[in-house]
């Protein structure tokens, strides 16, 4: 299995129709093809993680690059796992709600045991955070 982390910039502010899209099709693809993994916003800001079968992971992740709402995706990690990180979750999200971005993405990560893939998400919300 593989794990893909991504950093990546959306060309508009992104608005509930366009979260409800983006997560609408990821849920459906990732439920298909054995993905799981957890995306979080902040402000035109995307962090996802992905993980599944490697060949499924590089597909959806060269459909991700190609899709032209963002720009300027970074991949932050790509690494082979043994088990993974959001098992039981065909696409998680947070846009931080009636929680602030730091408290909700602590909620999300509260349960992961790989530190550097915590550290990850929690960074991204300090820099990212708004009040709800």
């Amino acid at each position: 299995m593989e794990q893909i982390v991504y950093i990546s910039t959306s060309r508009t502010e992104p608005d509930q129709a366009m979260l409800d899209d983006i997560l609408g099709a990821s849920r459906r693809n990732n439920r298909r093809d054995g993905l799981t993994g957890l995306l979080v916003v902040g402000g035109r800001r995307f962090l996802q993680v992905i993980e599944g079968p490697a060949e499924v992971c590089e597909a959806t992740y060269a459909r991700i690059r190609a899709d032209t709402r963002h720009f300027a995706l970074v991949q932050l990690s790509r690494r082979a796992i043994e088990e993974r990180s959001f098992g039981s979750w065909d696409m998680g999200c947070e846009q931080g709600s009636q929680y602030s971005l730091i408290e909700a993405v602590g909620r999300l990560t509260d349960r992961l045991t790989d530190p550097y893939l915590k550290a990850q998400f929690l960074s991204f919300a300090q820099l990212h955070s708004e009040p709800a």
